[in-house]
């Protein structure tokens, strides 16, 4: 990337902030051990901001003791039960009822279930049909986390993605399908940030005032994590929809778009979804170019839930064909990872790499909703005059590495050699994926079904502001403009 910095407060972001570590989660076991570790060691305050919120949800399965809670429900209470000077804070959105129906009624039932036992509120400050989308746990404003993960007895899986893993189940027994995500881990005033972000929604919604908490003395970043870089600026970016007085706040669509402009050799959208048709606009305008970057898009093959099925799905499978055929220099890939036996893996994560100069991972999706309708919170770092180029460079270049060897069953050392080798992404991933039965399966460039055009040409379930919601004839003139159809 070339030109002035991505990151600007105001704009493409909220703020930027410097952490002292910041590391990089593959798949909820990394992520579940990383917080039970530090919830234990919690001296002040936990916040936790989620979409959904199941206290079942085990944090190491298989790895239970009888001398403490391995559930997220239990470990909180029995922490507030020790000491009870800590303040616990619990913010989860207000789930419509159809999508509670599908969660067993959770976290409706999470509010009974804690019994104001701690402080656990939900909250519905959003415009009818817009959903709190954020997730954020921040514990003592010294550590962190932003990412795509939700507490629930879904989300747990390791890196390898078996086929079947004993403890890949629902509290009812039943096996759940392989699922990856990403979560971005970070230290010192980065973390004391989304604190900040935490409280002033925990206001919003409650009335309620949360102070500070007291500075922590001791270093909490558990010994197991190992960070991927040191010394690092972090940039926080937002959406949040126009409501009550309050004006819309788009950094993560104004982030995205940015981004995709900047490029020089390759974009790598890895998302649970790809329903956007002002990225689809931009990558377009990008495949174009002679002198073009790479594109690879990694999504689900399909999604778990009718709704996305329906609508994300529909929407996905109408812009894959459109980006081929925009495709002149063949250059564009979009992928749907399978386990060694060919099962479709979940994918929940919202993960964007740019070279090898900038990252970003939170819980914006590529779909209009995540843009200006829900609410959403990112991490970003680049590599620029902020961080230290070289190192920076390398780790985005090693955890992009990571990311498409994990799902090849390969190694990122022997992803590294194929990309040097190719000089390609796309060619590397060619060169490694040549068993019959793929792990990164292509996706049909076939065209949609009459069902499926509709669904993407008015973006039906997927509003782009408040403005169009539940107005869906509104939302084809602006996509026809963004996207010259």
């Amino acid at each position: 990337m070339t030109g002035a910095s991505l990151l600007r407060p105001g704009q493409t972001c909220w703020r930027i902030e410097r952490a002292n570590r910041i590391a990089f989660l593959i798949d909820a076991e990394a992520y579940f051990a990383a917080v039970k570790a530090l919830l234990r060691n919690a001296r002040h305050s936990i916040l936790l901001l989620g979409w959904e919120f199941d206290p079942r949800t085990r944090l190491e399965p298989g790895a239970e003791t009888k001398s403490e809670p391995d559930a997220i429900g239990p470990l909180l209470l029995d922490l507030k039960k020790q000491r009870p000077e800590l303040d616990i804070h619990v913010l989860i959105w207000d789930m419509a009822i159809l999508f509670a129906l599908t969660h067993y009624l959770y976290p409706q039932r999470a509010e009974k279930w804690f019994e104001y036992r701690l402080a656990f509120r939900l909250d519905s400050s959003v415009p009818f049909g817009a959903c709190h989308h954020q997730k954020v746990l921040v514990i003592d404003d010294a550590v962190a986390f932003c990412g795509g993960g939700d507490f629930a007895p879904n989300r747990w899986d390791t890196p390898s993605h078996p086929d079947d893993h004993p403890a890949r189940r629902l509290p009812s027994g039943r096996a759940y399908e392989p699922r990856h995500d990403v979560t971005m881990m970070v230290d010192g005033a980065a973390a004391g940030a989304l604190g900040d972000l935490a409280r002033a929604r925990w206001q919003r919604a409650t009335g309620e005032v949360i102070k500070p908490p007291e500075r922590c003395l001791d270093d909490p970043w558990p010994a197991t994590t190992i960070p991927a870089l040191t010394d690092v600026h972090v940039a926080i970016a937002r959406t949040e929809p126009a409501w009550r007085g309050r004006p819309s706040i788009r950094e993560n669509e104004a982030l995205y778009l940015g981004a995709i402009a900047a490029a020089r050799c390759l974009i790598v959208l890895e998302n649970q979804y790809f329903a956007s048709p002002l990225i689809c606009a931009a990558l377009k305008a990008r495949l174009s170019e002679p002198d073009g970057p790479e594109v690879v898009v990694i999504c689900s093959g399909h999604s778990p839930s009718l709704y996305d099925f329906f609508s994300m799905d529909r929407t996905r499978d109408a812009l894959i064909p459109k980006l081929a055929r925009a495709d002149a220099y063949d250059r564009f890939r979009a992928y749907a990872p399978l386990t060694s036996g060919g099962r479709v893996i979940v994918v929940h994560s919202k993960v964007a790499l740019i070279d090898d100069r900038f990252l970003r991972i939170g819980s914006a999706n590529l779909n209009n909703r995540s843009f200006g309708y829900d609410t959403e919170c990112d991490l970003a770092i680049e590599a620029d005059d902020r961080n230290e180029g070289k190192q920076s460079r390398q780790a985005i270049e090693q955890f992009r590495n990571y990311l498409i060897a994990h799902y090849l069953g390969s190694t990122t050392e022997h992803v590294s050699k194929a990309v040097e080798s190719h000089g390609s992404l796309i060619e590397a991933i060619e060169a490694l994926d040549k068993r019959r039965e793929r792990r990164l399966r292509p996706f049909e460039r076939t065209a949609p079904s009459l069902f499926g055009r509709v669904v993407a040409e008015w973006s039906l379930g997927d509003p782009i502001s408040v403005a169009d919601a539940w107005r869906p004839w509104r939302r084809p003139t602006a996509q026809h403009v963004v996207d010259g159809m």
